[in-house]
C-alpha cells in the first residue's frame, strides 16, 4: 500500500526537515500545557513526585540469564520496566510543571538509560547470534521494547533538550551516539530481523511490526541527523509496514485477538498518524477500507465493559486505550469509536487519575484529553459483526445494549499469531456475563512460545468448546484448518457454520465435521455437530468451560451465578442435551495463575458431554437458555 504511493523519491519531497518538525509544544510553550484539565495535570504531576530520588538500578546479569532462559516476564517487570515509567512520569511531570524540580532524576533516569547493555526485554534476543544469553553489545538488536527506549529518549530530548544540555554538553550526543548505534543502523543496515517480514514474506508479521516501526519512526523523524538517512529510514519503514498491512485481512479482524488489536491496529494508527504529521498530511490513506476496518474490529469484539472475545492469547479482560480508540475513531469518521474511547475514559477515571500510556501515547492523549473528556460516551455493541477472512462471528440480541444473549464462534486455522488450537470454538455470555467460556493465556514464560506450547492446557481444544475424537485433540500448523465457514444474519437469528474436521490430524478419523451455531435472539443459542467417521471410533467428547456454578440433572445443566471478584458474577443459565446420547461429568479446574483468576476466579468447570459408540455418522444439539 504505502511505498507504492510514497516511494523514496516523492518522500524527499515531502517529509518535513528534522529541525521544521514540531509535532507537539515543548516544556517551555506553556499555552497547551496549562490548557490541559486541573485533574489529569495533577494526577501526572503527583507521578512524577512520586519518582523524585528514584534509584536507577542496574539489571544485574544473572537476573538477566534467569529471564533469557526461562522467559518469566515478571522479573524484566519488576527490575527494569518500572525504570521506564519512572523517567515517562517525570518527564511530563516537568513539562506541565516547568519549575525544573524533576530534572536532576530526569538527567540521572537518560543517563542510565545510556548505560544500559540492551534496551530489550532478554526473551526477545531471538535474532542475536549468540541467542538467549547475555546481551552482545557487538551485535545491536531492534527488539520490542529497544525501540521504545529509543522512542522516549528521542521525545525526552524533544520536550527537554535544552534543559538537559545545561547540566553537561556532552550528554545530548551520547544519546545521539546510542541511538544511531543501537536503532538507527541497524534498522537501517540490516533486513533479517523477523519483525520486518522483509527475508520471509510468505510469513506474516504479527503485532511487533507495527509496534517496533511506531516508535523506529519517531526516532528516526526527531534524532537522525543526516537528512539523506533519516528519508532512507522512513522509507524502509514504510517498506516493513507494508508487510503488515498488505496481508492484512480484508475484514480487518485481529487474529491476534482483541488483547493485541492495541499493539496491531492501534500501532498501525500510529504509524500512519506519525508519516500524516511528519509530510503536513501528505500521507492520507485514513479513507482506506482496510485501515477502517482495522480501526472499527474493537467495537465488533466488545462483549460488554471491559469482557471481550478472547480468542488467541487475548485476555478475557480489556481496557482499550481511552484515547487510541477515541483518535482512531475521529480520524476515519466513526462516532461510535470515539463515544467508546469516551467511554472507556469515564471507566478508568481519566479526568482525575490520568493516563497510564508510554509516553508517544501520552504526549497525544494528555494534550487532547480535554476533548476526550467531555465527548459523549457510550458503548457500541453492534448487533452482529461477520469477519469472513479470518471466520469470527459475534451476535446479541440486540444492538448498543448488553441484555440478552451474546455468542462469538470462529473458525479459522490453527497457525495464527498467538494460537490456540480452537478452530470452532464457542463463547456465550447472558446480560454481559460469562457463562460458556475461553479459558485465555496464563503469565508467558518461556514455555509459552517454545515447542512445548501446546502442552499448556489453555492452548489445547480439548479445553475449548469442542469435540474431542477418541482422546485426539487438534492439531497445530496453517494445514490445521476449518472448511469453508458461512454466516447468515437475519433480524430474529444469526446462524454460523464451518467443517472443523480439518482442524484434527488422521487419526481421528473424521471425514467431516460440521460445526453449526445459531443464535435464535431472545431465546436461546443452539450448538449443533453433525460427524461422518472414516472408521469407527470408540467415543467423542465435548467440552464446555464455564465459570458458573454446576448442577447436573437429567439431560439438562443448571448454570447458576457466581462471584468471581468482588464487582463481577457471572451468568445464571441452563444447558440442555440429548440424555440418550450424551453423558455429562464434571472436572474441576484450579487456577493457580495469576493472570487466569483475575478473569475468572478461583476455578472454572470443565463439563464433558461424552458420546459413547457415535457410529460412523451422527448428530448432536446442545441448547443454551436463561436459568430457571
Amino acid at each position: 500500500m504505502l511505498s507504492e504511493l510514497y516511494p523514496a523519491d516523492r518522500l524527499r519531497d515531502i517529509l518535513v526537515l528534522r529541525d521544521v518538525w514540531h509535532p507537539y509544544p515543548t516544556r517551555d510553550e506553556r499555552a497547551p500545557w496549562e490548557a490541559i484539565p486541573d485533574g489529569v495535570r495533577k494526577a501526572h504531576v503527583l507521578k512524577g513526585e512520586a519518582c523524585i530520588g528514584y534509584q536507577w538500578e542496574p539489571f544485574r546479569a544473572t537476573l538477566f540469564l534467569e529471564m533469557a532462559h526461562t522467559g518469566k516476564r515478571a522479573i524484566y517487570d519488576k527490575h527494569r520496566a518500572r525504570h521506564r515509567t519512572a523517567l515517562c512520569d517525570l518527564v511530563m511531570a516537568e513539562c506541565l510543571e516547568a519549575e525544573g524540580r524533576f530534572l536532576d532524576d530526569i538527567v540521572d533516569g537518560v543517563w542510565a538509560l545510556c548505560e544500559e547493555s540492551f534496551w530489550g526485554k532478554p526473551f526477545t534476543l531471538s535474532n542475536q547470534k549468540a541467542g538467549f544469553d547475555l546481551p552482545d553489545t557487538s551485535e545491536p538488536i531492534v527488539a520490542l521494547f529497544v525501540a521504545e527506549a529509543a522512542s522516549l529518549l528521542s521525545w525526552t530530548v524533544y520536550l527537554l533538550g535544552p534543559q538537559i544540555d545545561s547540566y553537561s554538553t556532552l550528554i545530548l550526543p551520547r544519546i545521539e551516539r546510542e541511538m544511531e548505534r543501537r536503532v538507527l543502523t541497524p534498522c537501517l543496515e540490516r533486513e533479517d530481523f523477523t519483525w520486518m517480514g522483509l527475508k520471509n514474506p510468505a510469513r506474516r508479521v504479527n503485532n511487533w511490526n507495527p509496534w517496533i516501526i511506531s516508535n523506529w519512526l519517531t526516532a528516526a523523524l526527531l534524532q537522525e541527523p543526516d537528512p539523506d538517512r533519516r528519508t532512507a529510514a522512513v522509507a524502509k519503514s514504510i517498506r516493513c509496514l507494508d508487510n503488515f498491512i498488505d496481508p492484512y485481512p480484508r475484514d480487518g479482524g485481529c487474529d491476534e485477538g482483541p488483547g493485541y488489536w492495541e499493539r496491531a491496529g492501534a500501532s498501525l494508527y500510529e504509524c500512519l498518524e506519525t508519516l500524516h504529521s511528519a509530510t503536513n498530511g501528505e500521507i492520507d490513506v485514513w479513507d482506506d477500507p482496510l485501515i477502517r476496518n482495522i480501526g472499527t474490529y474493537i467495537k465488533g469484539v466488545q462483549i460488554d465493559d471491559r469482557y471481550f472475545v478472547n480468542f488467541a492469547d487475548a485476555h478475557g479482560l480489556l481496557t482499550p486505550s481511552p484515547s487510541l480508540v477515541y483518535h482512531f475513531g475521529k480520524r476515519i469518521g466513526d462516532p461510535e469509536m470515539m463515544a467508546m474511547g469516551a467511554h472507556f475514559a469515564e471507566g478508568t477515571s481519566v479526568a482525575v487519575k490520568g493516563f497510564s500510556e508510554t509516553i508517544a501515547r501520552l504526549l497525544p492523549a494528555m494534550l487532547s484529553a480535554r476533548d476526550l473528556i467531555e465527548a459523549n460516551a457510550s458503548q457500541a455493541l453492534p448487533r452482529d459483526t461477520w469477519l469472513p477472512y479470518i471466520q469470527v462471528v459475534t451476535a446479541r440480541d440486540k444492538a448498543g445494549s448488553p441484555n440478552g444473549f451474546f455468542v462469538a464462534a470462529k473458525g479459522g486455522h490453527n497457525d495464527e499469531s498467538h494460537n490456540h488450537n480452537d478452530v470452532g470454538h464457542v463463547s456465550i455470555y447472558i446480560d454481559g456475563q460469562p457463562l460458556i467460556v475461553d479459558a485465555g493465556v496464563e503469565t508467558y514464560t518461556g514455555k509459552t512460545f517454545s515447542p512445548n506450547r501446546y502442552e499448556i492446557w489453555t492452548m489445547q481444544s480439548a479445553y475449548h468448546t469442542l469435540p474431542t475424537i477418541d482422546g485426539v485433540m487438534q492439531a497445530p500448523g496453517p494445514e490445521y484448518a476449518a472448511g469453508p465457514s458461512t454466516c447468515e444474519i437475519s433480524d430474529q437469528e444469526m446462524v454460523f457454520a464451518t467443517d472443523i474436521s480439518g482442524a484434527y490430524p488422521e487419526d481421528a478419523n473424521l471425514d467431516s465435521y460440521v460445526r453449526k451455531v445459531t443464535l435464535v435472539r431472545e431465546k436461546e443459542v443452539l450448538i449443533e455437530d453433525f460427524y461422518e467417521l472414516t472408521k469407527v471410533t470408540n467415543e467423542i467428547t465435548l467440552s464446555l468451560l464455564t465459570p458458573c456454578g454446576i448442577e447436573i440433572g437429567d439431560g439438562v445443566i443448571q448454570l447458576s451465578a457466581r462471584e468471581i471478584a468482588k464487582d463481577r458474577t457471572t451468568a445464571n443459565g441452563q444447558i440442555s442435551f440429548e440424555a440418550a446420547k450424551l453423558t455429562p461429568s464434571i472436572e474441576t479446574i484450579e487456577l493457580e495463575d495469576s493472570r487466569v483468576r483475575s478473569v475468572w476466579g478461583e476455578r472454572l468447570y470443565r463439563i464433558v458431554l461424552t458420546l459413547t459408540s457415535p457410529g460412523e455418522r451422527g448428530n448432536n444439539t446442545v441448547r443454551f437458555t436463561r436459568g430457571v
